[in-house]
């Protein structure tokens, strides 16, 4: 680079029909510092969702009530932080008030994930009458919009039911979301990882007829080769560190691209959808954990490229019918939970909150071990792990499973685990989470004050 210049941090690596954001490099920052780098790192925001609560007494790190640091050793299910421990803090006594029946009788689970990031109780309808409330993510987005390309990101890995009734009176809408850009208005998950892949990617101009789609992309060995020329001139102005995270970027596209294409090669037989209902997408992979996965590297490749700031990332829904053979559970998740006691149950339930919260710890090893200013995406964002039920068995929306990860770019301390009074708002989280964003509301659902111990004892 040229003594006083530095590289545009909306620089573009194109194409024919592809545009590649790059990472934040040294060359973006003029005369670099920490100071600058700070600067030039924004924080992000990610809420993680698994459904039908966790089997609590395998998940608790401590029943000490108020603030203290994690134990080296957790317990089974959230053990899989341990290498993290210093990355994260395990929240108690959070409740979604919202999820409970107030007067609308049985329909927990549909209330739960409509609540879980509204904190409003929803209406029971399971007609177009939807209303619940604007989530705490719509709200980031909405106020950080024009800043990134697109103002946030809703993923997911299981695909809900279009349409009638889910859950007692609760539209199936209800359950297929988390994210609500109006009252009556739910982003829809985005569960084919091809579809995300091309969005940040790119190939705005491909035919949009599926058919003469699959051909085109038969053709095109990969979306880097496009833009491979542009990289090459590009990388040849910059230093020995910038080349290398252009590299090591490049070649994390490249890997989740391979793992699509895999996926598309070599998915297994499937049963025949039944009458009136589509097969899945083919990029969709048959193996849970490298759906996740697939869906986490995309997140952190948004994030490191500043595509947006605010994801949400649905893992599986609420009431789902979605059974586990891979590691060796054939019975579905949501019936598995009303166990009624039956200790056989409870341990495959164990086992599946084990088999998801170890797809999280992935993530956080993918965001640490991503470089981003001074630090590390995961210095540099915000990320929920939790479920809007505690007890699956009894439909508790009392004293939440929440994990809070990363150092929101200063803002928080992580290494703890914090056991808040009964009955404490998680909205109340929320819009900490949102100050720390720069984006205050005095008022989010049911929220009733500030939530302390996030960034102090």
């Amino acid at each position: 680079m040229l003594p006083g210049k530095s590289l545009d941090r909306r620089t573009l690596l194109k194409g024919f029909g592809s545009a590649i954001a790059l990472p934040l490099l040294d060359a973006m920052v003029p005369a670099f510092s920490r100071a600058a780098a700070k600067a030039a790192a924004p924080c992000r925001m990610a809420f993680l969702y698994v459904p039908n609560g966790i089997v609590m007494d395998q998940w608790i790190p401590t029943r000490q009530a108020g603030v203290s640091e994690l134990p080296a050793e957790l317990p089974r299910i959230s053990s899989a932080l341990a290498p993290f421990r210093n990355d994260v803090m395990v929240l108690g006594g959070l409740t979604q008030n919202g999820g409970r029946a107030l007067g609308d009788g049985p329909g927990d689970h549909g209330r739960a994930g409509a609540n879980y990031l509204t904190c409003v109780h929803p209406k029971k309808t399971n007609g177009r009458d939807l209303q619940a409330g604007i989530s705490v993510d719509q709200i980031a987005a909405r106020r950080l919009e024009g800043k990134t390309r697109f103002a946030s990101l809703e993923l997911g890995c299981e695909e809900g039911v279009q349409g009638g009734s889910c859950d007692n009176g609760y539209s199936c809408a209800y359950s297929n979301s988390i994210s609500w850009r109006t009252p009556s208005s739910p982003n829809p998950a985005e569960i084919r990882p091809r579809a995300v892949f091309e969005r940040l990617f790119g190939q705005a101009d491909l035919d949009p007829d599926p058919a003469r789609r699959a051909r085109q992309q038969r053709y095109e060995s990969s979306v880097l080769d496009v833009v491979m020329g542009d990289a090459q001139r590009l990388s040849s102005t910059l230093g020995g560190t910038d080349k290398r995270k252009i590299d090591e970027y490049l070649f994390s596209i490249r890997d989740v691209e391979k793992r699509i294409q895999n996926a598309e090669r070599n998915r297994a037989p499937e049963i025949l959808p039944a009458p009136g209902m589509t097969p899945p997408d083919a990029s969709i992979p048959t193996d849970f954990a490298e759906h996740a996965r697939i869906m986490m590297d995309l997140m952190t490749l948004a994030f490191q490229t500043d595509a947006t700031r605010v994801v949400t990332l649905l893992m599986a829904l609420e009431q789902s019918p979605r059974a586990y053979p891979e590691i060796g559970i054939p019975e579905a998740h949501h019936g598995l939970t009303h166990h009624q006691g039956d200790k056989e149950k409870i341990a495959k339930v164990a086992e599946i909150n084990c088999f998801h919260i170890k797809q999280f710890a992935y993530l956080l090893g993918k965001l640490k071990a991503t470089p981003d200013g001074d630090g590390t995406l995961l210095d540099h964002v915000m990320v929920t792990y939790g479920s809007a039920l505690s007890d699956g068995n009894a439909h508790d929306h009392g004293n939440l499973p929440l994990v809070l990860a990363g150092r929101g770019c200063g803002s928080l301390r992580p290494g703890r685990h914090v056991r808040y009074p009964d009955e404490t708002p998680m909205a109340n989280l929320f819009i900490a989470m949102l100050d720390r964003m720069k984006v205050p509301v005095e008022r989010l659902g049911d929220s009733n004050g500030e939530l302390n111990y996030l960034s102090d004892i």
